[in-house]
């Protein structure tokens, strides 16, 4: 017999600053504890040391949580030069430290130029991609290198935010690709200014229609108390960039057992994915898959019912 979970039913996406030192499940498991709710999940893990953006899906928003994670994402990262790390950031330890060029920022911008559109990334080995079942960052600490292949992403815009000469670092702002390793892409910057690199800091600001602006920490969230509820998003905020179509209510209860309707589809090609709604209420998502005709992708429960 399945065990029953546990928790409250909640539903919508919660914008969340995690904090810097905690990881993104423990912020994660804060989060849901504070609100009881029964199902929860993140869209795109964090380091520990980095801060920022963690939009994380209670309930049927959890089904569509995909979105968030393949979306484009924007980062502010300083990046401290002279001195590089095996993890790539401050936590790691210290492998080599050498003398800093003299900079300004014409020749950081002239290296940032080399770093834009696709480039190829080597994935770093303190990451949580797998190799026979196990994270690379667990077989880095037992001391382990594994021959990583080159990833293809896109660096759509970098941005010189702040430059210290004399303490040996910049902020940049760089808005990016899905599959980003902005660890990576410092270290890289670094060993084309000659010197070597590691993120001192790293902070999301933003995850595809996500902005930092409407964060909330969990200091904050805990001040709430019973009030948190209202500062959720409705589920559909995370497919808001997709198509809307309507149908009705005796419609919607076919789509609910699984077979395909009959629905006005507009102008929209086969194949084409969408929002259905009935009344104001999000069925879940649909593919067209003629003129006319849906059928049903991923449902929110009890569709048809409200």
């Amino acid at each position: 017999m399945a065990r029953r979970r546990r928790g409250r039913s909640v539903d919508g996406v919660l914008l969340l600053d995690k904090p810097k030192g905690l990881s993104s499940n423990r912020a994660l498991q804060r989060a849901r504890g504070m609100f009881q709710a029964a199902k929860a999940g993140h869209t795109g893990t964090l380091d520990p040391m980095a801060t920022g953006l963690l939009p994380i899906c209670f309930g049927e928003a959890t089904k569509f949580s995909s979105f968030a994670l393949d979306a484009d994402k924007r980062y502010l990262a300083r990046v401290q030069l002279g001195t590089t790390t095996d993890s790539g950031d401050a936590e790691g330890v210290v492998l080599e430290e050498r003398p800093i060029p003299a900079l300004d920022e014409a020749g950081i911008e002239c290296v940032l130029a080399r770093f834009r559109g696709e480039i190829e990334q080597i994935p770093p080995m303190f990451s949580a991609l797998k190799h026979q079942g196990r994270p690379l960052y667990e077989l880095a600490r037992e001391g382990r290198e594994i021959e990583r292949a080159p990833r293809r992403v896109t660096i759509y815009h970098t941005r010189l935010v702040s430059l210290d000469a004399d303490a040996g670092w910049f902020d940049l702002e760089v808005d990016c690709s899905k599959g980003t390793y902005i660890r990576t892409l410092g270290m890289d910057i670094g060993a084309a200014l000659g010197c070597g690199a590691h993120l001192s800091a790293l902070r999301r600001l933003r995850t595809g229609p996500f902005e930092a602006g409407a964060m909330l920490g969990l200091d904050a969230l805990e001040a709430l108390g019973e009030e948190r509820d209202v500062r959720l998003l409705p589920v559909d905020a995370l497919i808001a960039h997709l198509p809307r179509l309507e149908t009705d209510e005796p419609t919607a209860l076919l789509l609910n057992q699984g077979r395909r309707i009959r629905c006005a589809t507009g102008s929209h090609a086969p194949g084409t994915m969408a929002r259905l709604y009935c009344d104001e209420r999000l069925l879940g998502l649909v593919t067209v898959t003629e003129e006319g005709e849906l059928a049903p992708r991923r449902l929110l429960r009890d569709a048809a019912n409200g």
